[in-house]
């Protein structure tokens, strides 16, 4: 079996019973597939696999911290998922931000920081898909997030400080992606 597959099929089986998550990650996984062009070839499927794979910490039987990257990313490496994934899925759309404001940066500094092509794209298809999977632009859905938690929450402090500098990473994949098909 694929990486691919074998990641899909793990994220239904942990992310489906949860509804509106699910659909969030089906689209990002969509939205990696259609962004692709912008890393190595030889990536893509690490890429498309960390897609499906970002959001698995946030089911019940995998929470230990309540910190969906980091417990993600710790029971992937514990079922001998690659490296480069299990990075990806501990540092997705700025992770470290929120591990600093919940005092995990040293749980999360167990994870490399991914190389930035494969890292910038896996931002921007989770950032530019809402919550139940609507697509958004990066604009919509920190505007969404701020929303929906208030200013007290770790989540809006997060974004607040981390929206700035994760704009960077859209900015790089749509470079990347005019450098592939110039207009």
């Amino acid at each position: 079996m694929d990486i691919v597959r074998e990641a899909a099929d793990l994220a239904k089986e942990f992310l489906e019973p949860l509804g509106r998550r699910w659909h969030h990650v089906r689209a990002v996984a969509a939205k990696a597939e259609l962004l692709n062009k912008a890393v190595a070839e030889q990536d893509r499927d690490t890429l498309l696999a960390a897609a499906w794979l970002h959001d698995i910490g946030y089911s019940p039987k995998l929470r230990h911290t309540h910190f969906h990257p980091l417990d993600g990313a710790r029971y992937l490496r514990a079922g001998s998922w690659p490296e480069q994934v299990v990075n990806l899925v501990a540092h997705h759309s700025g992770a470290r931000f929120e591990a600093a404001e919940r005092g995990l940066s040293t749980g999360l500094s167990e994870f490399p920081l991914p190389a930035d092509s494969i890292l910038d794209v896996l931002v921007t298809a989770d950032l530019t898909t809402g919550p139940g999977g609507e697509a958004l632009t990066y604009n919509e859905r920190i505007a969404e997030i701020l929303k929906r938690y208030p200013p007290d929450d770790p989540v809006h402090r997060t974004w607040v400080k981390a929206a700035p500098i994760l704009k960077e990473c859209v900015v790089r994949t749509e470079e990347r992606l005019a450098r592939v098909h110039p207009r």
